[in-house]
């Protein structure tokens, strides 16, 4: 008897719709590579957005009642991309994604986690809970080495590792020399208006060396705008940075590749404006906030600044010397040739029928 394809129709979780431009980045990855024929649900904040940007269905996310109630009409739970099984946010989080991927299981649905990140678990509840779900799922591909060491840890190997999905979208040509110096910055609460003295005293120095100008995009609509106004109103930042500073605002990954492109240098806090950054062709450098950032930081090889470290008394110089210096093409299609594993795990959304 002749075997057709079954199409599946998933339920894609993750921060979407919440105006973060990694995220979007992620959820632009994921449809482009969904198997031909899925027709996806996609849990979004924002839906009206979402559906005008990306074309698809979605519910929302924010209400774990309509979720769990769209859940039976679909045929498969996707976690899909981002670090959703970690207590940093709230163990409530948490709980959220590890009681769908219950219920989906419960329901006799296969369980997806695509380009996760793993962790922090800082609880022994949350590690005794991701123990405990991590089985249930039926195919797992990671985005880093270091969460795919921690979910041997807690005892699962049916997985791959490779790098974050964000390393697929599609490249630009760099034509940044002489360009503005574009700032992908994020409030922290680990950095008070004392914290971000020494990093806004060498960007003084470098605006002063270099007379460029300073763009401050927001890489998350709600937390990072208005973060260079509200240093301002702590008097921290130097009168050099603010004549030549700006907010730039924009849509969605294309036109933050845009922006990129054409910028002489990119101090980003943002892992997926680092990314998008190095996809540009652009000179980066980051300033870590977590280890994922620090992560890519080396592996692109560009300067790295640890916030919960001291600040590097030559961290103005550091940041010159990449200044117009595009950085090596080798280390960028590595990450891009390591996303490959990903794909395996879409391709559970078609099952063969007899």
């Amino acid at each position: 008897m002749a075997r057709t394809v079954r199409q599946r129709r998933p339920l894609i979780c993750g921060y979407y719709g919440e105006h973060n431009l990694g995220d979007d980045a992620l959820l632009e990855v994921l449809l482009r590579e969904l198997p031909e024929g899925v027709q996806p649900l996609v849990t979004a904040h924002d839906q009206p957005w979402v559906q005008q940007r990306f074309g698809v269905a979605t519910c929302d996310r924010r209400s774990l009642g309509q979720v769990l109630g769209r859940l039976r009409s679909c045929d498969a739970l996707l976690l899909g991309g981002g670090s959703l099984l970690q207590d940093a946010t709230s163990v409530q989080s948490l709980v959220y994604y590890s009681l769908l991927m219950l219920v989906a299981r419960l329901q006799g649905k296969p369980v997806l986690l695509w380009g996760q990140g793993l962790g922090p678990l800082r609880r022994p509840i949350s590690r005794a809970l991701v123990r405990g779900v991590l089985p249930l799922a039926s195919a797992i591909s990671w985005r880093d080495e270091a969460s795919g060491q921690l979910a041997e840890r807690l005892g699962s190997t049916h997985h791959g590792v490779g790098s974050d999905p964000v390393w697929a979208y599609p490249q630009q040509p760099w034509s940044g020399a002489k360009g503005p110096i574009v700032l992908c910055w994020r409030p922290l609460k680990s950095l008070d208006p004392r914290g971000w003295q020494p990093y806004l005293d060498a960007l003084a120095q470098l605006a002063e060396q270099t007379g460029r100008e300073l763009l401050w995009l927001p890489f998350h609509r709600f937390q990072d705008r208005g973060l260079l106004h509200r240093l301002h109103g702590t008097h921290s930042v130097p009168k050099r940075v603010m004549e030549r500073s700006r907010e730039l605002e924009v849509e969605d990954p294309a036109e933050a590749m845009a922006v990129f492109r054409g910028a002489g240098l990119v101090l980003a806090m943002r892992l997926h404006a680092l990314i998008l950054a190095a996809l540009a062709g652009s000179p980066v450098a980051a300033l870590s906030y977590d280890p994922k950032v620090a992560a890519v930081a080396r592996s692109l090889g560009c300067p790295l600044q640890d916030l919960e470290a001291p600040a590097a008394p030559n961290l103005s110089d550091q940041w010159l010397q990449q200044l117009d210096q595009a950085p090596p093409a080798a280390p960028v299609t590595a990450l891009r040739q390591q996303t490959a594993v990903h794909g395996r795990v879409l391709q559970n959304l078609t099952r063969n029928q007899p």
